[in-house]
């Protein structure tokens, strides 16, 4: 029989959970240490009397089919497969999200759509000479109509920064599935040939988001979990972690260390500090915070969207999501809500905004929409979420290589999570990440060890 080396693992959050869940299924002995008073980080589910709403618009998409396969067996039948379109506002027109031809043709009009198609076709026979912004990168993939209408303003508001300034890495799967061959197809053929690039279809828990989080939490058992201990010093020397203090009088030995925290929080900890060049660089990464300003409201519906995207200028918020069009297990029979998203950085003006002027504010834009009814308001609440997103900032990357080298040299450390690797993944991504680390650590330290 072989003793596998037992991993601390740092961090409650989805990637830190994942981790611990393989680790119980392949018989790894594991330690999780999560500051809150709860597990989940941002993949939560808050309560508000009888309404649930998640910590923004998550929804679980079937990217790796062995990994939607376990979160199906872990879920069982609380896990369902929802159909939900999303939609774009725009200057007082709804759009369809994804991006479809025949749907801009109805809601913008030939002209605009024309000088789409040609920004579009030129921008595939002239690549850009910088490919490493978001801009660029954006432009010559749709043109420069498309991005402008539809992306570059929603990305600014998102990350707070210009197309220009922001890294190539920010545009993942933006408008996937809007290529020249669905160009080509639905302006010919109109709508009735629309393309599977509109697919709405995803994985949802009827009881939120934050379920799977719960789940992975007593799947990998709650005895290996230590909540409400904020890591604060890490001892290492001659290349190894060492000991762990969390709070004033915790500390313990470890022989393997994975860590979720931010980037820059971890190496702050680190006893002996780091190089001053490499805290230097550590403390030029930044992340985006999050407002949620969330409405209930005593009406059946107001739309039926999973999501609706803002990229115009003249509204702050970035998305506003209707939770029971996930699941109406999140609202009571006959009422519904609304998740505003607003993202800011903390010395922001919306995040230092009283909580009260926040939401008159957001109601001050909705209601002119005429998606409030009159006297529907039962109240609001507002959550503020720190360390939301990574800011991929143009040349973020150089100075993550130049941390990774630093942080190479613990033979006994491993990094996974989004704020850990500084990359903007997500919990399907984050699954399959701790499955293959805890393989890896399977097959590269087990010491043997008689029954």
């Amino acid at each position: 029989m072989t003793r596998h080396s037992p991993i601390t693992i740092l961090g409650g959050g989805p990637a830190g959970l994942a981790v611990a869940y393989y680790a119980r299924k392949r018989g790894v002995p594991f330690v999780l240490w999560e500051a809150d008073a709860r597990v989940g980080g941002n993949c939560v589910t808050f309560r508000h009397g009888e309404f649930l709403y998640d910590s923004g618009a998550h929804r679980f998409h079937d990217v790796h089919p062995e990994v939607t396969r376990e979160v199906q067996a872990l879920m069982g039948r609380e896990l369902s497969a929802v159909s939900a379109p999303s939609q774009i506002y725009l200057a007082g027109r709804m759009i369809d999200f994804p991006l479809a031809p025949s749907n801009l043709i109805r809601k913008l009009g030939w002209a605009t759509l024309a000088r789409a198609a040609w920004d579009f076709f030129q921008a595939r026979i002239q690549p850009p000479q910088d490919d490493e912004s978001f801009e660029a990168v954006i432009c010559s993939r749709y043109g420069r109509t498309i991005a402008g209408l539809f992306v570059l303003g929603y990305s600014e508001k998102l990350w707070g920064l210009p197309g220009h300034a922001l890294s190539a890495s920010v545009s993942g799967r933006r408008l996937q599935g809007l290529d020249l061959t669905t160009f080509l197809v639905e302006m010919l053929r109109g709508a009735k040939s629309r393309t599977r690039h509109l697919d709405g279809s995803f994985f949802y828990p009827s009881q939120g988001y934050g379920r799977i989080a719960e789940k992975l939490a007593a799947a990998a058992g709650l005895e290996n979990v230590r909540t409400g201990a904020r890591v604060t010093r890490i001892r290492h020397a001659q290349g190894r972690l060492l000991e762990i203090e969390a709070g004033p009088s915790t500390r313990f030995d470890v022989e393997e260390v994975v860590s979720t925290l931010p980037i820059n929080r971890f190496l702050e900890l680190l006893d002996p500090a780091p190089p001053a060049a490499v805290l230097e660089q550590a403390r030029r990464l930044k992340f985006r915070n999050l407002i949620l300003v969330v409405l209930f409201l005593d009406q059946p519906s107001v739309t039926r969207n999973a999501s609706i995207y803002f990229p115009g200028p003249d509204i702050p918020f970035t998305r506003v999501s209707e939770p029971r069009n996930r699941s109406p297990h999140l609202a009571p029979a006959g009422r519904t809500s609304l998740v505003v998203e607003l993202c800011c950085n903390p010395e922001d003006e919306w995040w230092r905004c009283p909580d009260g002027e926040l939401c008159a504010r957001v109601l001050s834009i909705l209601q002119p929409l005429g998606w409030i009814k009159p006297g529907a308001l039962l109240g609001t609440e507002v959550r503020r979420i720190g360390f939301a997103y990574p800011l991929l900032e143009l040349g973020h990357e150089k100075i993550m290589r130049n941390l990774g080298d630093y942080l190479a040299g613990f033979a006994n450390l491993k990094l996974t999570g989004r704020n850990s690797l500084f990359a903007y993944t997500h919990l399907h991504d984050q699954m399959k990440a701790g499955q293959e680390l805890i393989e890896q650590h399977v097959h590269e330290s087990p010491t043997p060890a008689q029954a």
